[in-house]
């Protein structure tokens, strides 16, 4: 269930380019894509399910962070991006392919297969603890299948060999492929997925919370290895077609070349198919959490009218047209990653500086003001000022500043303490 909800959009068009464009170099680029893009989720899984919730977790930024931060990591991963992009991608190499070029102009066959994608989507969420059942046993191995019949037939028809990296993968593979992993959106995915992985262990029997962290880290683990292997065959799939399909703008085009090399114009048929499927179950994995999360925050609407609106919202915001949803891509996961990650990384550390409140409160202020302004940035608006930060030119300016901070925090938490403790002790003593 937990690979199923995490394998969407992303997931099968950022691997085929990063080994197009790495080529000799795919190896050392996939260790950085498999580092953030699950390692960082499996992270995501275990703090989340370690401190009872995204929103218990972000609290120990600040009361406010939290609401803010935690509504807005579900609505960008949710209605506003991660669902709509996943709909319009399943629509553009599922079905547009087989559109007349009159017929694919009309925005009618994008809204008739939405409608359809939606209201199945609705169904599925319905019933979430029956979603292990559905996704674990049907969904997910029809999916893997699909994906194993590819690297076969590429084995016993061989497309072509490595080629020489492009660009960043040339001189900095495995920063290069760490950033690329940022594109499948699952280590924020992961913070939400947390409260439908409980839920469903719940229902299996697992009640006691030491048993709930424990089996979440465990499934999680299964899931990131399941998603591993995919990624290396993916990659591969895009290493080998550089020498004979030339670069392609994404990895979905690269992808489409593979298998129509492979399977003729039959190929079509398996690629919308598997592109479906995949989107499919993250959608579903994406409304359930999200509509968990709001029913929670807002009692007095129940989870299935969450399910409702949420649904709705969605299916509108995916008829905005693929193009216009990547625009969007691009600033917000600039603005949100960096502090998803620092959050995870700092709750990894906890028990180390004793849970420091500002600790949290330092690093999240120095990491969101570069985030942010990195994020305006992708909009034209540029900060000059940024660009003496080490590592921004990479896309990681923000590291610098969040470690300063965490041990500014680090600093100030401790001397705080003592101060505080101090009168304490004195006026103790005089009393005495």
């Amino acid at each position: 269930m937990i690979f199923s909800m995490f394998f969407g959009a992303g997931n099968l068009i950022v691997p085929p380019l990063l080994g197009q464009l790495s080529g000799t170099n795919m190896l050392v680029s996939m260790v950085g894509f498999l580092i953030s893009a699950v390692g960082l989720p499996i992270l995501a899984i275990t703090v989340v399910a370690k401190a009872g919730g995204l929103h218990i977790l972000a609290s120990r930024v600040h009361p406010r962070f939290a609401l803010a931060f935690t509504v807005l990591i579900y609505l960008s991963i949710g209605p506003f991006l991660g669902i709509p992009r996943a709909a319009s991608l399943a629509f553009e190499m599922g079905i547009s392919p087989f559109l007349a070029n009159i017929v694919s102009e009309s925005r009618l066959p994008l809204f008739v297969y939405t409608l359809v994608y939606f209201g199945i989507a609705y169904w599925l969420c319905m019933s979430p603890s029956k979603l292990v059942d559905r996704f674990g046993k049907v969904l997910t191995p029809v999916l893997l299948v699909l994906i194993a019949s590819i690297f076969v037939f590429s084995l016993f028809k061989p497309i072509g060999v490595f080629g020489a990296p492009i660009g960043d993968y040339a001189q900095f593979p495995l920063l290069k492929g760490f950033l690329d992993g940022y594109m499948t959106m699952d280590a924020i995915a992961a913070l939400n997925f947390g409260i439908v992985i409980s839920l469903a262990l719940k229902e299996m029997g697992v009640k006691d919370e030491k048993n709930l962290v424990s089996n979440t880290i465990k499934a999680g683990s299964i899931a990131g290895l399941l998603l591993a292997i995919i990624y290396g065959v993916l990659a591969y799939l895009g290493a080998v077609s550089q020498t004979r399909f030339g670069l392609t703008e994404n990895g979905a085009q690269t992808l489409t070349k593979v298998v129509f090399y492979l399977f003729g114009q039959k190929g079509s048929v398996l690629l919308g198919i598997i592109f479906s499927l995949a989107c499919l179950t993250t959608s579903v994995g994406l409304l359930t959490s999200c509509s968990q999360y709001f029913a929670k925050l807002m009692p007095k609407i129940s989870y299935r009218t969450w399910i409702a609106i949420l649904t709705v919202s969605s299916m509108i915001f995916a008829n905005v047209g693929l193009t216009q949803i990547l625009k969007f891509s691009v600033p917000v996961l600039t603005a949100i990653y960096p502090m998803a990650i620092v959050l995870m990384v700092l709750a990894l550390f906890d028990n180390f500086y004793k849970g420091n409140f500002y600790v949290y409160l330092f690093a999240m202020i120095c990491t969101s003001f570069v985030s942010i302004l990195e994020a305006i940035g992708k909009f034209g608006i540029k900060v000059n000022i940024l660009n003496n930060l080490p590592f921004y030119s990479k896309g990681l300016g923000w590291i610098i500043p969040a470690a300063i901070g965490a041990i500014v925090g680090f600093i100030y938490g401790n001397l705080r303490n003592k101060d505080f403790e101090q009168p304490y002790i004195l006026g103790s003593e005089k009393a005495k």
